[in-house]
C-alpha cells in the first residue's frame, strides 16, 4: 500500500443543516474505531478544514456504529440558498477528509475493510 488514507479504514457520510456541515466517520472495524477515537480529534479535522475556516468543530462519538460525527460551524458560507459554492450542502465533505493521509500502522491489517470470505 503505497499511501494509507483514512478511506483504507473508514468511510463517510456528509451533509448540512444551514451554514454548518456534518461529516460522519465510520470505520469497518473495532480496531479501525480504536485508532479514529484516539487520532481524529476535533482538532485535527479542524486543522485539515482550515482554508474552509470553521469557527469551531465539535465531534460526537456513536461508538455502537463505530462512528464518529463531526459539526463544523459556519463553513458552508452561508448555507444551500445562499452560497455561491459549488458545494453548498457540504455533500463532498466527507470525501475530501476520507483523502486524509494517515501515518504508518502497526495493525493496519485489523482495521482494513473486510473481504468476502474474511
Amino acid at each position: 500500500m503505497d499511501v494509507l488514507r483514512l478511506s483504507d479504514i473508514a468511510h463517510g457520510r456528509s451533509g448540512d443543516k444551514g451554514n454548518h456541515a456534518n461529516i460522519a466517520v465510520i470505520a469497518y472495524t473495532a480496531a479501525g474505531f480504536a485508532w479514529l477515537r484516539q487520532h481524529l480529534t476535533a482538532e485535527v479535522v479542524q486543522s485539515y478544514f482550515h482554508s474552509l475556516h470553521p469557527s469551531r468543530v465539535v465531534r460526537y462519538e456513536a461508538a455502537n456504529l463505530l462512528a464518529l460525527n463531526f459539526v463544523l460551524y459556519d463553513v458552508l458560507a452561508g448555507g444551500a440558498s445562499r452560497s455561491l459554492r459549488v458545494d453548498s450542502q457540504g455533500k463532498a465533505l466527507a470525501l475530501a477528509l476520507l483523502r486524509m493521509s494517515l501515518p504508518p500502522l502497526d495493525n493496519v491489517a485489523s482495521m482494513l475493510r473486510p473481504t468476502r470470505g474474511d
